[in-house]
């Protein structure tokens, strides 16, 4: 019985079944979305504010670029030598738990082969552990910056206007912050690729102007080569969230750190809250014999559903052939009726026809009776 057949009846809709089904068609998908998204800060798979969807739609929209969500680092692997690594962007969003030293050895050798790796961190100390790691300079400062005069929204949402004429800054003429901190170079080797106005300043929490601040402009986007590679370090990950991606010029800014490369990596190695779909999904991804495996087990299913369908067909065929259209009646009805008694043939008339009275069923048994007499 199909579903549409349990929902209606006499042609009306029976709405506590239609309810039912409404309900568990509900649950589902309730079910579906719980799978394959995700609540944590920064994740490519909360379509939330502080979710960073928009980017990772954005990458797979630009078909300029392959992009791949990295899960294990020891995917960098694939990329530690310099055909692979020149021409790949690695971000790196405010990782939730450090690299371990294996881990950041493989991103260390992918950076030092000529890959490039950017990292945005604020205040973890997670960010700042791989960046020495992999043998940058810079660090971030992990104070809040604050700016009373530039800003988008309030002073904890400076507004970056000292950009450098850079190629990874081209088109860009403004950075928007959201509770950034600042970035030391540590070494004049570091270009500043962003800076805050002059009359910005650092604290450690989210307080005003006091008399100890010192008031100056403070790099929050620095690049830097390490060995064949470059490293980028942003002091603000939240220019990636969905709620400040599109603000001016952010997007712009992002963009151009992987603009004129083939790849782009999405590392979420190290993001705590991973959707149990989207991990299956990476996991068949990444696993070709399990590829194989699906698509096998696929195309056997749609074989023997085929298969199941080519024989209901026939079988329909043949009983429209030998005159019998009722398709789904019992097999009393498929006796000949010279075997039936008055009886059964009262019981499959009143089945057929509830609408008939007594001396209808009794004139056409007795027409049945002449002619079978005949």
């Amino acid at each position: 019985m199909t579903w549409h057949a349990g929902v209606l009846k006499d042609g009306e809709v029976v709405w506590p079944r239609a309810l039912l089904v409404a309900l568990a068609v509900a649950t589902v998908v309730a079910l579906g979305v719980l799978a394959a998204t995700s609540a944590a800060a920064f994740s490519p798979y909360n379509p939330s504010w502080d979710g960073t969807t928009d980017l990772s739609d954005s990458l797979e929209d630009d078909p300029a670029v392959e992009s791949e969500l990295v899960r294990d680092a020891a995917r960098y692997e694939a990329f530690a030598n310099e055909s692979a690594a020149n021409g790949t962007v690695a971000f790196v969003v405010a990782p939730d738990e450090p690299y371990a030293d294996e881990d950041a050895a493989r991103i260390r050798e992918y950076v030092e082969s000529g890959g490039t790796l950017v990292v945005l961190e604020s205040f973890g100390e997670n960010g700042n552990s791989l960046l020495a790691d992999v043998g940058a300079d810079a660090r971030v400062d992990g104070r809040l910056v604050r700016d009373e005069y530039n800003h988008d929204g309030g002073p904890a949402m400076p507004v970056a206007t000292g950009v450098e004429n850079h190629s990874m800054t081209t088109g860009v003429d403004r950075l928007t912050l959201n509770y950034a901190t600042a970035v030391e170079p540590g070494s004049e080797n570091t270009t500043v690729l962003a800076e805050t106005s002059n009359v910005s300043y650092l604290t450690e929490d989210d307080e005003r102007l006091g008399q100890e601040a010192e008031l100056g402009s403070y790099p929050v986007a620095t690049v830097e080569n390490v060995s064949s590679g470059e490293v980028v370090v942003i002091g603000d990950p939240s220019i990636v969230i969905n709620s400040m991606y599109t603000r001016s010029d952010n997007e712009r800014f992002v963009r151009e750190l992987y603009e004129g490369n083939d790849r782009v990596l999405l590392d979420v190695s190290h993001v705590s809250d991973i959707p149990p779909l989207a991990a299956a999904v990476l996991t068949v991804r990444s696993v070709r014999p399990l590829q194989a495996l699906i698509g096998a087990g696929g195309i056997a299913a749609i074989a023997a559903l085929s298969s199941q369908r080519v024989r209901s067909i026939g079988a329909r065929v043949r009983r429209l052939g030998s005159g019998d259209r009722s398709g789904d009646a019992p097999r009393e009805r498929h006796r000949s009726d010279s075997l039936l008694s008055d009886e059964e043939r009262v019981a499959i008339l009143r089945q057929r026809h509830p609408d008939w009275d007594d001396d209808q069923i009794r004139r056409v048994i007795g027409g049945r009776n002449r002619d079978d007499s005949d």
